[in-house]
């Protein structure tokens, strides 16, 4: 085949060399516009599996960088006058150019074609090639000819960042957070030669305008940033290679995916490579990396279609043919876009982690928990990953974390018995190691939890006429004794038209009161978890069906026919509503009336939950229930008062808190639930849930419970692995008010990860403890971690459980 790569980058060096060695006979092509040995930018990174996949594929290549890199397993963070390291990350630093040069003098012995000075304008310019190879950066001229077929998604982000270099020599990967009277400045340093290391400043958009940093020139820019960092620098200077570059020195990243890596124009193949198709983040060092493992999978994809080629099975191997490059690309993307969009992701969260970090972090976080933020700012690297990487440093944060744990519950209480706010209630007291952050005491008010885990409210449809009966005892009482720090009750509804069904609970009468009592006391005897009511009003979405029989489906009209208790009722909301198109009921507007009578409802249901003896009350304001339709635009359509902005549509739910807050008593805390984004076009949006927050706190708030959706049958959530702790963390680290994670957290790490990082303060863990009541008991077992206390009853099964994790833990590690 006569192969072209445009662009001498390393996704075409690599690509052009690894397939002149697979087949001799391959005519293959590089065209760079730059001279020969001479190209531009400073140290590249890439992880050391990625080393090893290149030795694999061509030991002499590999052989070379590994003499020239520069190798750190330490990550060092200076921050607030303190260096904090860990180790086992594993890191491999080299020169652009020494790369570059390598993969140029490896072509040249396998005698690939070099072609230096040439600007390759179009694949038109090469019409023998049987394949072009499009590995022209990110700035891809190929792409751009073809952006109708290759769809390219690109997404300019707002901070600024420099790429600088300074002779002073950092050994391990280092970050550095300086403040200016405008904001933080962020350094990316790492060492990538015995002479060099790679020293990138980053900021905000705003801290770069208000800096006039858009005004400065390089010489000058360069001068700012020594200032900036003269702490650390002590003296050495900063430098640029990038002066042949028009504009400012200071650029946006952009990040680039394609729908489609590949076309056929007419006469030949064309395919994207690298940077031409895909980009990822320099917080995560992963560009080269990227283009480097595209070499690799298409030379791949060539050889094994060169394989399915060969008949006879005797272990030859034929060429493949042009024919056949249709599929091998086609196999290329298949592969690659999944590990690219892993990869991608990871680059993305890591990314905003420093877009927001100087709002949101760097003021609010101390050292060690800043560390740990940064370190998992990626969501690859979780709790027992970190483990695995440092024990040494885990545990120290760990300890760091329990006595600060401590300390806080400790300053607030007064002789409160050890097994109620002790770092292991009791058996974990006597073990040397720290236990793991969810199994932390954590207070609000006066109320101490032994943990930091949370039975979700969970509707269950099983009441009789707004009582819960032994259905409850049982359910409630098996998640108290199976570990959890607090055990919510679903959604209790405050009058017999304010349930969602038939089935659910209800605080409206003194017998339900009773019947909450008897569970609470229960609670109270036979664990020490706290208990938790959540009062709300179903609103529109009301006089349904249970689950199981419909869930949402409106139940009957009154008729004869129809049993009493499962007779439809009149709905009432924000505005006229039908929640189901042409299916639901409609509901009418509120008037003041409804209101006044709805907000008297909530505060009775109140006094009756205190008079229960729970421990933690919890407003409903999510899902599209009565109180979430004043807040969401998509729902709340009102002309008056409470209705058009959102401090107006937020004026009911204020009125019902500050009455519910009053009723309460004073010593017992409160949350709030909301839908922190409606995943609608024009609905409520995470900048807003920011400001719900702020209000609600300001209304005496101690939490807020984090949750998202059900607010529009039209919405479009993005689902994945604790897909709304983003909005927990946000909540709490900008409107400083604590939260409640919940959403897709399913196992200790996921809990360990989110508290240490300080995303959120208790994780709320929902279908996992319906299908285990000793969820956080198990999973205790499960990481190993043996200072949590069981029931007397069961103490018996606490040393088999472990003993059969060591043992599942003790295979995986063999």
């Amino acid at each position: 085949m006569n192969i072209v790569c445009i662009g001498g980058g390393p996704a075409g060096l690599y690509f052009a060399l690894l397939m002149k060695k697979l087949n001799p006979n391959h005519q293959l092509t590089v065209v760079e516009r730059n001279r020969a040995y001479d190209t531009f930018g400073w140290g590249v990174v890439f992880s050391d599996a990625t080393m090893e996949n290149m030795r694999i594929w061509d030991p002499e290549t590999a052989d070379q960088i590994e003499s020239s890199f520069a190798h750190w397993d330490d990550i060092e963070l200076q921050f607030k006058g303190r260096t904090i390291k860990s180790g086992g990350h594993g890191f491999v630093g080299i020169g652009r150019k020494k790369l570059l040069n390598i993969l140029q003098s490896r072509c040249e012995a396998l005698q690939v074609r070099l072609v230096f000075e040439t600007e390759a304008d179009s694949d038109a310019d090469y019409p023998d090639a049987d394949l072009i190879v499009a590995s022209d950066g990110i700035n891809s001229r190929i792409r751009s000819r073809y952006a109708d077929v290759f769809e390219p998604d690109i997404v300019t982000r707002p901070n600024r960042f420099i790429w600088l270099g300074t002779k002073k020599l950092y050994e391990p990967f280092t970050f550095i957070f300086e403040k200016t009277e405008h904001g933080w400045f962020a350094a990316h340093i790492y060492k990538f030669d015995d002479q060099t290391s790679t020293f990138i400043v980053e900021c905000p958009e705003a801290v770069w305008l208000a800096h006039r940093l858009d005004r400065m020139s390089l010489d000058e820019s360069i001068a700012f940033c020594e200032q900036v960092f003269a702490n650390n620098l002590q003296g050495e200077h900063l430098m640029s290679n990038a002066r042949h570059l028009r504009g400012s020195a200071w650029l946006n990243f952009q990040r680039i995916k394609c729908e489609q890596w590949s076309h056929f124009n007419g006469r030949q193949h064309v395919v994207l490579m690298g940077d031409a198709v895909h980009t990822a983040h320099f917080a995560i060092g992963s560009g080269t990396k990227l283009a480097l493992e595209d070499a690799i999978e298409l030379t791949n994809q060539f050889k094994l279609a060169g394989a399915v080629k060969s008949e006879g099975g005797q272990g030859d191997e034929s060429p493949a043919g042009i024919d056949q490059i249709p599929q091998v690309l086609q196999a290329y993307q298949a592969i690659r876009h999944i590990d690219v969009l892993r990869l991608q992701n990871a680059a993305w969260n890591a990314m905003e982690w420093f877009e927001v970090c100087g709002e949101r972090y760097c003021d609010q976080l101390e050292p060690e928990q800043f560390m740990y933020s940064m370190l998992t700012r990626s969501q690859r690297i979780s709790h027992e990953n970190l483990r695995l990487r440092d024990k040494g440093w885990l545990e120290g944060f760990e300890r760091w974390f329990a006595q600060r744990a401590r300390a806080q519950v400790l300053s607030q209480t007064q002789a409160q018995p050890d097994a109620k706010i002790g770092v292991g209630a009791g058996e974990g007291a006597k073990e040397k190691s720290p236990p793991p952050p969810m199994f932390t005491p954590y207070k609000q008010r006066s109320v101490v939890l032994k943990n930091r885990v949370v039975v979700s409210p969970m509707a269950q449809y099983s009441a009789h006429d707004g009582v819960p009966g032994d259905f409850h005892l049982v359910h409630l009482g098996a998640r108290a004794m199976g570990g959890a720090g607090l055990v919510f009750v679903e959604m209790t509804c405050t009058s017999a038209d304010g349930r969602i069904t038939p089935g659910c609970p209800g605080l409206y009468n003194d017998t339900q009161r009773e019947a909450f009592k008897r569970i609470v006391d229960w609670v109270h005897s036979h664990s020490d978890a706290k208990i938790a009511i959540q009062i709300g009003h179903a609103g529109a979405k009301g006089s349904t069906r249970r689950a199981w029989a419909g869930i949402d489906q409106p139940l009957q009209a009154p008729q004869p026919a129809v049993p009493e208790g499962e007779q439809a009722w009149p709905l009432i909301s924000a505005s006229p509503q039908q929640y189901l198109k042409g299916v639901s009921d409609w509901s009418r507007e509120m008037n003041r009336d409804d209101m006044d009578r709805v907000l008297q409802d909530f505060v009775a249901a109140t006094h009756r939950a205190a008079q229960a003896g729970f421990d933690w009350l919890e407003l409903h304001c999510a899902h599209g229930y009565l109180l979430s339709s004043f807040i969401s635009p998509l729902t709340n359509q009102r002309t008056d008062d409470y209705g058009g902005l959102l401090a107006n549509r937020l004026r009911y739910p204020l009125e019902v808190f500050a009455a519910v807050r009053k009723a309460w008593p004073e010593a017992l805390p409160m949350s709030v639930r909301i839908s922190a984004h409606d995943w609608v076009e024009g609905g409520i949006t995470p900048d807003d849930a920011v400001n719900i927050a702020r209000a609600f706190k300001a209304a005496g708030a101690d939490m807020i419970d984090c949750s998202s959706g059900q607010v529009s049958k039209e919405e479009q959530p993005v689902y994945g692995r604790m897909f709304q702790t983003p909005f927990a963390d946000r909540i709490r680290n900008e409107a400083g008010i604590a939260t409640i994670a919940v959403g897709a957290i399913s196992e200790a790490d996921h809990v360990n990860s989110i508290i240490s990082a300080g995303r959120a303060d208790l994780c709320a863990v929902a279908r996992p403890h319906l299908a285990n009541p000793a969820w956080t008991l198990t999973e205790a077992a499960k990481i190993g971690y043996k200072g949590v206390v069981w029931p007397a009853p069961y103490r018996a099964g606490k040393p088999q459980m472990e003993t059969l994790f060591e043992r599942e833990r003790a295979a995986r590690e063999a």
